[in-house]
């Protein structure tokens, strides 16, 4: 019978992932089970004492609760958490990103939008200032889809109504105002939409009018704007959105693809239902894919902050400046509060599914989640929806749910999306194509049809580099037009989930 594989990440560790199922006294890590130890969970390798670290990755993940004996199963029954101190050392790990001379650079096939920017994907959207025009909206972009003119216009990927669940009942003002007028501008302005057209009820708090008055916007052949009760009921407002979509496809459909830089790619780093394997597979290995990114000049954004707490002391010692640095912390800091007076608190997350794969703390999860960053230096933080405008590694405020997350991001001009997932999540994010990167062999044959690239194959010898070179030249043609398994299933036009934050009145 062959020894069940683990792995010990660090020298400075206590604990082993076991790589295969462990059964009661079965030799595993050189060491007598002494319980019978799942895929992707932890064994103790050395006594650890009652109030003592717990170190995986070689990193504290929690503390023992009571004494833990070699051989024994490290999960929730004898794990706790407690604050302790964090040396954020600001800026000592960073450096030069290693940038590639220009003619070095890989390339794609994207659309050329005037605003300079470069699309992946040629959509046209219809957005939604509130939910009480989000019917219309689907009903518009129905009717076009039944009338078959989409086949006339083969390099338009499709039309997409954009809505979602809120838009008044809050404030006109103030921080729940600030994100979402950010996220509606973000996407009517995204470099994956050719045209936009945005209706609203009329009187709802989040005023068109106002947003365009504020951004400067003006009407133009391809961006629109109406209201229900100014058009005169559904019918017509369905009519007129109709119209205005089949005024602009002629003018969407000349933009064609074109070579363009990867410096112009713009990454949204994801991973959702995340196991004990994510910190060992897929989130390195998209770090690796991720800093090849920034080697040719592109960008990738790092977010989740719920899932960088415990983690953050080692993004701060990447930042290109104090004031960087100290931007992270004071988001950190401000989560601390938000889950406090609402009654919460930070080791709420993981998930009862991240759980069952082996996750035990949040501290556990962070540090693998975080691994999607890669190496390279930390260029800016911004919060939620904010234009991104660095290039290089950056970082985006959002919460740890995944459709909220990837909402921010594309607002923030994110034209691509890698996401990693252990457990299984089914997503895509229009009009933002979403990659799946399976973290185990199992899921990844399971749901074959949801995922893109099988991370698993990293546990048995495939390397970090080559599995971050595959997802790299899978992203590339991604952005020049391949579709991903989320796109052949049709996933994207339910998922745009703005953050709300405040009162629901």
């Amino acid at each position: 019978m062959n020894t069940p594989r683990t792995i010990r990440l660090s020298p400075d560790d206590n604990v082993v992932i076991a790589i295969d199922l462990v059964s009661q006294g079965a030799n595993a890590a050189g060491l007598t089970a002494r319980e019978r130890i799942l895929r992707g969970h932890k064994m103790a390798i050395e006594p650890i004492r009652e109030g003592e670290p717990i170190r995986k990755f070689g990193q504290i993940i929690g503390f023992a609760k009571a004494h833990i004996a070699p051989g024994e199963w490290v999960h929730e029954h004898n794990v706790g958490l407690h604050d302790f101190e964090r040396d954020y050392a600001f800026c000592a790990e960073a450096r030069d990103d290693d940038l590639l001379p220009p003619e070095l650079r890989a390339t794609f096939q994207g659309y050329r939008r005037a605003s300079g920017k470069t699309g992946t994907r040629n959509y046209i959207g219809i957005l939604t200032s509130v939910n009480c025009s989000a019917s219309v909206a689907r009903f518009a972009a129905a009717e076009v889809e039944r009338s078959g003119i989409l086949l006339q216009y083969p390099n338009i990927d499709g039309i997409v109504a954009i809505v979602h669940g809120t838009g008044c009942g809050h404030a006109a003002y103030g921080e729940g105002f600030d994100i979402l007028r950010r996220t509606q501008w973000g996407y009517a302005s995204h470099p994956n939409f050719a045209g936009v057209i945005m209706v609203g009820l009329g009187c709802e708090v989040f005023q068109i009018g106002r947003m365009k008055q504020e951004y400067g916007l003006t009407e133009t052949e391809t961006f629109r704007t109406l209201t229900i009760q100014e058009t005169g009921g559904t019918r017509r407002t369905v009519q007129a959105i109709v119209d205005a979509v089949k005024d602009m496809l002629p003018i969407a459909a000349k933009t064609q693809r074109e070579t363009r830089p990867a410096s112009e790619l713009v990454l949204a780093l994801q991973c959702g239902g995340s196991d004990g394997y994510s910190g060992l597979t897929a989130n390195p290995a998209l770090g690796v894919a991720s800093d090849l990114l920034v080697r040719h000049g592109g960008t990738s954004i790092l977010s989740e902050t719920p899932e960088i707490y415990g983690a953050e002391h080692l993004l701060t010692r990447r930042a290109a400046t104090r004031e960087i640095g100290e931007k992270l912390v004071s988001r950190i800091r401000w989560w601390e509060a938000y889950t406090a007076r609402n009654g919460g608190e930070m080791n709420n997350n993981p998930s009862p599914g991240n759980k069952a794969g082996g996750l035990t703390t949040i501290l556990e999860k962070s540090l693998g989640a975080s691994a999607k960053g890669g190496r390279s230096t930390l260029r800016a933080v911004y919060e939620y929806a904010e234009p991104v405008k660095e290039h290089g590694f950056v970082y985006m405020d959002t919460p740890g749910y995944d459709p909220v997350a990837a909402t921010g991001q594309v607002a923030g001009g994110a034209n691509l999306i890698a996401f990693t997932t252990g457990r299984g999540s089914a997503f895509g994010c229009k009009p933002a194509p979403s990659l799946k990167l399976a973290t185990n062999s199992d899921i990844y044959r399971r749901m074959i049809d949801d995922m893109d690239i099988n991370c698993g194959d990293i546990l048995d010898g495939t390397s970090l580099e080559d599995k971050g070179e595959e997802i790299f030249q899978t992203l590339l043609r991604v952005a020049s037009g391949e579709h991903t398994k989320s796109e052949q299933l049709g996933y994207g036009d339910l998922e745009f989930v703005p953050w709300q934050v405040g009162a629901v009145m």
